[in-house]
């Protein structure tokens, strides 16, 4: 070893998670990158200039770098730009490798088979959840309803969310949301962490959720959640249903039990064993109400 490697040798960890080893220029293309949405997929450059506050001309040379390289792609022949299929690339690779789509998939692909709707596993993502692997119906009804794999819709304001959270104490819910009022989406949407952590709890102790038009107009879904080994919850599973209600047929038909199954089943795949872990935030069914007043704070 030379005396330069010797001597550089015993701080350079440390000295690496210091801001002088940041790139800039990747970090602004990388922020760029994740300003497009589902509800924004189409972005131009002073509008990300003005979010970013980065110069125009920066942005621009940003942009057509990421262009050349496949991450975006002009929406149209103006200076408009969405992501290009080098993101979707990236994404699905990632997604394909994960031990909880390469074992749940076939699990949903049989609810989908024995529901005929469409299924998906969904996780969350800090205050997001994403669609990790999706089994798509094939009812010509199903066409108009765009939700694909990567897709990112807010947790508190989806049942798909509230289903993730089951594990989170009031405070875990308050340092993730420390806003006095949730964004709303519909009237359906929790206002406060109060009230969503009220919504979290009836769906924990219920062990699945149903939703009728709740996030989205005319959508309603049914949700269980899946866990791993330790005890923890994963990923929900999920049936669509693109109406604004769930038909009597479908609920005596067992479709609520045959979700629960497909969850419980990809929970076994992950060597989840019931009652060999606490699950935290739980509560028994005689004191539930005293101990979510007092989580509140009221007497």
């Amino acid at each position: 070893m030379t005396a330069d490697l010797a001597s550089a040798s015993p701080d350079a960890d440390e000295d690496r998670s210091d801001t002088s080893y940041r790139v800039p220029g990747l970090e602004r293309g990388l922020r760029i990158l994740t300003e497009f949405s589902p509800r924004e997929p189409v972005l131009d450059a002073p509008e990300l200039s003005r979010r970013l506050g980065i110069p125009r001309t920066t942005v621009f040379r940003l942009l057509q770098t990421l262009e050349s390289l496949g991450f975006l792609e002009r929406a149209d022949r103006d200076r408009n730009y969405r992501l290009g299929v080098a993101v979707l690339r990236l994404g699905f690779e990632y997604l394909s490798s994960l031990e909880l789509t390469d074992l749940g998939l076939p699990l949903i692909e049989s609810l989908r088979d024995a529901t005929g709707l469409t299924s998906h596993i969904v996780i969350r993502d800090g205050r997001d959840i994403v669609f990790v692997a999706k089994a798509q119906s094939h009812a010509p009804i199903f066409s108009s309803v765009k939700v694909n794999v990567g897709t990112r819709l807010p947790a508190h304001a989806t049942t798909h969310g509230q289903v993730l959270m089951g594990d989170l104490t009031l405070d875990d819910l308050r340092t993730l949301y420390p806003e006095p009022h949730l964004e709303r989406f519909t009237p359906s949407t929790p206002d406060t962490v109060e009230e969503l952590y009220m919504r979290i709890r009836e769906d924990a102790d219920r062990g699945y959720a149903v939703s009728e038009s709740s996030f989205e107009r005319g959508i309603s879904v049914v949700s269980a959640p899946v866990r791993n080994d330790t005890g923890r919850i994963a990923a929900v599973v999920t049936t669509t249903i693109p109406r604004p209600g769930i038909e009597t047929a479908l609920l005596d038909g067992g479709l609520i039990e045959k979700v629960r199954h497909a969850a419980d089943e990809l929970s076994k795949r992950l060597n989840y064993r019931p009652g060999t872990h606490p699950v935290r935030g739980a509560t028994s069914a005689a004191g539930k109400n005293t101990s979510y007043m007092k989580a509140l704070g009221i007497k």
